[in-house]
Order: C-alpha cells, then sequence, then structure tokens
C-alpha cells in the first residue's frame, strides 16, 4: 500500500506526538509511525507511572549537550506555560512536588490521553506496528516502507528516543539513520541511572538526604537510597548525568551540620557515635564506622586531631568510585546521540539533507532528573511543527 503526504514522523513517543500535532493542525498531511502496538510507553511508566512532564524552573543549564546553547532557542520558544495551557484545556489534573517537578495526579495515561486527542484534532493519521521500517532518499523527498506499505514525503522527522528501557522497544533506529546520511553520533551512555557501589548491601533500604559532588558540580541535597547493588535516589540519578567510567564521586553524608559542631557540647564520655546517630540512620552510622576502620565506640576524648581529621574528611567529603552503572535497562535517559553541530537549533533540520529532521531524546541533547526531558520533547517538536507547518 502506497500513501503520498508531506510529513512522515517516525517514534510515537512523547515527542513525536507533540510533533504530529504541532506539523498537522496547519493544514499539512502527517503519518505517525511506530513500531509498538501502543503509544507513549515510556511516558506511561515514567515517574511511577505518575509521568513528571515538566518542570517549573527549568533553566538552559539543566540540559547536557556537546554544545550547551543548542536547547536555547526551542526551549525559550516553547516553555512550561505553553504546555501548561494543553493540561489545562485538557483539564488534566496535576501537582507541583518538590523543586518544580509537576505530576499528573492521576496516571500517566492522562497525558498520553490528551495527547491522542490533539493528534486526532489536528487530522495527523497515526500507524502502530509499523515493523522494519526503513528509509530512502529520493530526489522528490523521501521514502520511508517496510514489506506491506511505502509513504511517500517532504519531510522525515525522526523522534525515536534513545537507548533506554530495551524492554519497551528502545532502538538504535533513529542513530542509524543519522549516520546513513552523514551525522555523527555522540557516544551514548546511560544516565539518570543508579551506581553499582559494592559495600553498602548491607543497609540497602535506608534513604537520607545527602550532598553529592561530580566533576566539580554540586547538586542540590537530595535523597540517596542505599540498594542491593549501591546507590539510588534523586540525588544519585542527578550525578550520574555528569559521570564518566573510573572517575570519583563525593558525598556528604552530613549535610545539615558539621561534625565538630556537634561534638562542641559534648561529654568527654560520649561516644563519638552516638550524635552522628542522631542525624542519621543507626545502622548507616555502624556501617560508616566499619567502612572507615575506625571504632565508634571511642569516647570524644579519646579522638586524636587526625582521628577526628579522618572522621570529618569520610562523612562530609568521602571519596567513591563507583564501579559502573546499572545500564540502559535501568536508565532514564541516554546521555549522547546525534550531535547537534549539524542540526538547526531553530528548526532541527538537519544541516546535511534537506527535509530531514530530529526531535527529542534521539538528539544529543539530555535534560536533568526533574521533567527537563520531557519539556525537551516537546519543545524540539514545536520547533519541527513551526518549521513544517
Amino acid at each position: 500500500m502506497d500513501y503520498n503526504c508531506d510529513t512522515v514522523i517516525i517514534g510515537a513517543g512523547a515527542s513525536g506526538m507533540m510533533a504530529a500535532y504541532f506539523c498537522a493542525k496547519n493544514g499539512k498531511s502527517v503519518f505517525l509511525l511506530d513500531h509498538n502496538n501502543a503509544v507513549g510507553k515510556k511516558i506511561l511508566i515514567s515517574g511511577g507511572g505518575k509521568c513528571n512532564f515538566t518542570n517549573m524552573y527549568g533553566e538552559f543549564n539543566d540540559y547536557y549537550c556537546e554544545n550547551p546553547h543548542f536547547v536555547k532557542s526551542a526551549l525559550s520558544r516553547y516553555t512550561v506555560w505553553d504546555f501548561l495551557e494543553h493540561i489545562n484545556s485538557h483539564e488534566v489534573p496535576y501537582e507541583e512536588r518538590e523543586l518544580g517537578k509537576l505530576f499528573c495526579k492521576r496516571s500517566a495515561k492522562d497525558i498520553n490521553q490528551m495527547l491522542l486527542s490533539l493528534i486526532n484534532k489536528s487530522g495527523a493519521k497515526l500507524k502502530l506496528s509499523q515493523k522494519n521500517l526503513d528509509v530512502e532518499k529520493l530526489d522528490s523527498g523521501w521514502r520511508v516502507f517496510n514489506s506491506e506499505h511505502n509513504y511517500y514525503c517532504e519531510n522525515l522527522v525522526i523522534a525515536t528516543g534513545g537507548l533506554v528501557l530495551p524492554s519497551i522497544g528502545a532502538s538504535s533506529f533513529g542513530h542509524v539513520i543519522a549516520k546513513r546520511y552523514g551525522h555523527k553520533i555522540i557516544p551514548t551512555t546511560p544516565a539518570l541511572v543508579p551506581f553499582i557501589v559494592p559495600g553498602f548491601s548491607e543497609i540497602r533500604g535506608n534513604a537520607f538526604v545527602a550532598g553529592i559532588t561530580c566533576e566539580n558540580k554540586y547538586y542540590v541535597a537530595e535523597n540517596v537510597l542505599f540498594t542491593h547493588k549501591g546507590l539510588s535516589g534523586p540525588g544519585v540519578l542527578k550525578a550520574s548525568l555528569h559521570w564518566n567510567p573510573g572517575e570519583s564521586i563525593e558525598i556528604n553524608w552530613l549535610v545539615n551540620a558539621r561534625l565538630r559542631e556537634l561534638l562542641e557540647k559534648l561529654p568527654g564520655n560520649t561516644p563519638i557515635s552516638k550524635p552522628l546517630k542522631k542525624h542519621l540512620p543507626n545502622n548507616f552510622v555502624d556501617h560508616f564506622f566499619d567502612l572507615i576502620g575506625f571504632d565508634g565506640k571511642k569516647y570524644i576524648s579519646q579522638l586524636s586531631k587526625s582521628d577526628l581529621n579522618l572522621i570529618e574528611r569520610q562523612l562530609h567529603h568521602m571519596k567513591i568510585i563507583p564501579s559502573g552503572t546499572e545500564g540502559f535497562r535501568k536508565a532514564e535517559v541516554t546521555r549522547g546521540g546525534i550531535d547537534t553541530s549539524k542540526v538547526s537549533s531553530k528548526t532541527m533540520e538537519s544541516q546535511l539533507r534537506k527535509g530531514l529532521y530530529f526531535i527529542g531524546e534521539v538528539l544529543d541533547v539530555t535534560g536533568q532528573l526533574g521533567g527537563h526531558n520531557f519539556q525537551w520533547c516537546w519543545a524540539s517538536a514545536n520547533a519541527v511543527g513551526e518549521a513544517i507547518g
């Protein structure tokens, strides 16, 4: 079966669905294709099923990209307030959580339903279960095809996402197509992902606020969660965006006080572990002293200056080298992707092939934890919609 249209979008995730709406609302004929049998699978499982769909306080420096200026044009032209207009007009209940994160109150299904409503309203045609698609450049435009269908179009938008969660269909399709037409791929790694750190499994399940420094970037102190494989939680996931294998991270286990301040007015026969247990979980404190090879039952009066320096250094500046991460299976996003140096920051169009566009996570743009990646999906979709529509 042959189809002719203005635009084909491959990938019915967050950016692809939004782009279908933006491209079609001005009368362009649009086909939205996906190899899955349902739309927005990643949307449905994000944010614990509640979808952290944007952030009230997003800034340009919340994004990691080889070209840090690339995101500015799209994000400044489509803000959180623009997306909230759709949320409000479709009466999607939402709530603001810490640090400006916006979540659905009921379910991430509300976002999917809203996007499907926008697609239907715009007239874009959705085609699911489009297996084994390939792409061919023609003199007159593009051919997207498999053994059953040919889609001929002037504009081709790649919105196939990154490599995370292969269990729901993530693949390197977008990167393969980009490389075929001359684009460089920035090496991809899992991001917003737990660290594998041996030595903490016996206190798994604990979680408390700690501060993490990675590559000289200090993150707002947030929960660190101890797992059977190492460290997770918001603070760790944020740090992972800037971490490279072999590098150390620095952890401040006690962010709301300094060790020497805690000891100042205590009697000398107080065990050194006692004041720490007022601020940190008891089993963590015991494990901490085992980890640094120090007797936590030692009295404060027995501590030498070098003892104090050791405890203080390890408590506020412990350096750890993770042995790795839990990989794309547990990551929230992909760091790396299509090099943006040959992509227009205004239109998302390839500078190497006319009529070829890239949006969303397939590009070398990774937002920080907290709804920023979804905001990039909406903003880059709007940019390509403005260019095509």
